[in-house]
């Protein structure tokens, strides 16, 4: 979802649930400089940079959100990313690029970033991460009706802006559980553009993510995970999920957005180089009436290909075990 809090565009086409829809934005989703994303367990490089040099191949990943199927002017996001582990095995790159668009208003983020990994016990690494970039806003104030339609920013009809995006992230992890903390742009506030910000209030906004994988036996495992977005005059939004991981191929499972959303998942590992995602989100707010619900996928390629174990590994190849779990990667 976009950071656009305080915007004034109405599309005449939302008239329909309207205060619910501008209620539900102002309390938690238009106030996130980050799209909202009901796989996150899979995504965890668009809002933490510390992430990308933790994986233990490079992967790539494309993800397609379609929020609020059949509303009119429904949000459409586009997320390509990348996790580049150097061979060093201590940094990592990366890069974010996503687009997003709902009504009249679009942005599109391009960022690059950077992690170093440092062992804090036998098993457990901290990673440090930091990402820049910027994001482009386009709004086009000629596609809706307005509320003050004697607004002067509203003669511009079409208002385009560059920001600067500066993130920093943390990420702490054994073979078997992960927490981290990001702040997708620390910049927050000391960016000003008097156009721009009749638009949009772009707050420091702080990511807190983590799970912990339980080998239930052999073909399974259970991951609990939550992920919580904490921003200054929004109330804090949670997510938590649960996912089974079935003879290291199938994952099957279901989140939850506190009061907002339910969604079911679903993921395949088509090959060693191949995984597919899927979620379904149905709202448990006052949306529910007005939309055919949220689609969400996700393809990811791994170069090289990962190991898909069919028995347990001997000691020898457990020396890695504090980077991450047998593949397929559960985070």
């Amino acid at each position: 979802m976009n950071n656009f809090h305080n915007t004034r565009v109405m599309n005449l086409k939302f008239r329909i649930g309207l205060g619910i829809l501008l209620a539900l934005f102002h309390l938690q989703t238009w106030a996130q400089r980050e799209p909202l994303y009901s796989q996150y367990m899979y995504n965890i490089g668009s809002f933490n940079a510390a992430y990308v040099g933790t994986v233990e191949k490079p992967d790539v990943s494309f993800l397609v959100r379609t929020q609020w199927m059949g509303f009119p002017g429904y949000n459409n996001t586009y997320r390509f990313g990348a996790n580049l582990p150097l061979g060093n095995e201590k940094n990592g790159v990366g890069i974010n690029i996503v687009s997003d668009k709902i009504g009249p208003t679009s942005q599109t983020l391009l960022d690059f970033a950077y992690s170093f990994q440092i062992q804090v016990s036998e098993e457990a690494k901290l990673s440090f991460g930091l990402e820049a970039g910027g994001t482009f806003l386009n709004t086009d104030f000629s596609q809706g009706t307005f509320e003050n339609p004697g607004e002067p920013i509203l003669n511009s009809q079409i208002v385009k802006a560059v920001y600067p995006t500066l993130g920093a992230g943390l990420f702490l992890y054994e073979s078997n559980w992960y927490l981290g903390l990001s702040v997708p742009n620390i910049l927050g506030d000391a960016q000003y553009n008097p156009e721009v910000a009749q638009i949009v209030e772009d707050n420091l906004q702080f990511n807190f993510i983590g799970g912990r994988v339980f080998q239930i036996k052999d073909n399974l495992k259970f991951k609990p995970a939550f992920l919580m977005n904490f921003i200054k005059g929004a109330p804090v939004v949670t997510n938590v999920s649960a996912n089974f991981l079935l003879m290291d191929k199938l994952t099957l499972g279901t989140s939850y957005r506190f009061g907002n959303a339910v969604s079911a998942l679903a993921g395949f590992q088509l090959s060693d180089t191949f995984f597919a995602g899927y979620s379904y989100d149905y709202n448990t707010n006052g949306l529910s009436g007005f939309n055919g619900g949220s689609h969400e996928i996700i393809l990811k390629y791994y170069l090289g290909g990962i190991k898909l174990p069919a028995k347990k590994r001997d000691s020898g190849a457990n020396k890695n075990k504090g980077k991450q779990i047998d593949s397929p990667r559960f985070f």
